[in-house]
């Protein structure tokens, strides 16, 4: 054989390989992009369900844009400083790191969620107790429990006066009132109000005083409120720390790019700049990991 034909049969074997690899590389990423679109897909529409519970009401796929855009955006942020066609270990720093903060990104709807939920359920907490003395005056009055209850929604402030209110239009489309209760309880996820519906329960098959009951639950509530109150002044300090450790190597190196950019940016995009921030943010988080532990205080 001529080596003119071994060259062609080599470039054509080299050409072979490159296509099959291609069409792997094809498969893999359109599997993969299937696969994180069904999943943003599911975690926008679960989302969405969940913003319902808070009266919040906003298309899944809206959810599902802000995601994606808010990914984009910061994966562009974090990519762009960092990409240089020279040094590719910067290149995939920025990839890795675009890619991190825009999972991140992409899941920031769910975290806001889960925000938005606990500072509802607090402020349904502080209302419950108000909304126990108003239904244990109106049970003495002579109402019955369900008009007790329409008492507070017609009187209470939001939320709970929303979720009472959710709670008697399922009652009046056919649900039974214990069930009612326990979707209240589900949809609210109250350890106070769990209490609450116990008691009802357990009162309502044993013939209980629920004026009594409300009244001892009120004042349970707000002993643990005061608690809670008096630990959180306690941990002050330690959160303000946790906060102040995490934030100052961020600031310090975001101040010092503007500052010295043409120091900070050659160490931006060295290896051992890359190890050292990795590193700093490992001991951050495992820093911030158990000052949280210390200064959580269940009561």
């Amino acid at each position: 054989m001529t080596p003119g034909a071994l060259t062609a049969l080599g470039w054509s074997a080299a050409a072979l390989i490159g296509l099959a690899f291609s069409g792997l590389g094809y498969t893999v990423v359109r599997a993969f992009g299937s696969g994180a679109g069904a999943y943003t897909d599911s975690m926008s529409e679960e989302a969405s369900r969940r913003f319902e519970d808070l009266f919040l009401f906003i298309p899944a796929k809206r959810i599902s844009d802000i995601g994606r855009a808010a990914a984009a955006a910061v994966f562009l942020l974090c990519f762009v400083p960092l990409f240089d066609h020279a040094n590719p270990v910067s290149t995939v720093a920025g990839t890795v790191l675009g890619l991190t903060f825009g999972v991140l990104a992409l899941m920031a709807p769910s975290k806001l969620l889960d925000i938005l939920r606990d500072r509802r359920r607090r402020k349904f907490n502080e209302q419950l107790v108000e909304a126990l003395g108003s239904m244990s005056n109106a049970l003495r009055a002579g109402f019955s429990i369900n008009q007790a209850f329409e008492s507070v929604v017609q009187n209470g402030e939001k939320p709970i006066s929303q979720e009472f209110g959710v709670m008697l239009q399922q009652m009046r489309v056919g649900m039974n009132f214990y069930d009612a209760l326990q979707s209240l309880d589900k949809r609210v996820g109250s350890d106070d109000l769990t209490l609450v519906v116990t008691s009802i329960d357990i009162a309502r098959r044993t013939g209980g005083n629920l004026t009594e009951i409300f009244d001892k639950i009120s004042l349970t509530i707000r002993e643990r409120m005061r608690i809670e109150r008096r630990v959180q002044t306690l941990t002050a300090q330690g959160r303000l720390q946790g906060i102040i450790v995490a934030c100052m190597p961020a600031l310090l190196g975001t101040a010092m790019t503007f500052i010295k950019p043409d120091l900070m940016i050659p160490f931006f995009k060295s290896v051992n700049g890359m190890a050292a921030i990795g590193l700093t943010a490992l001991l951050i988080a495992i820093g911030w990991f158990f000052i949280s532990r210390i200064i959580r205080i269940d009561v």
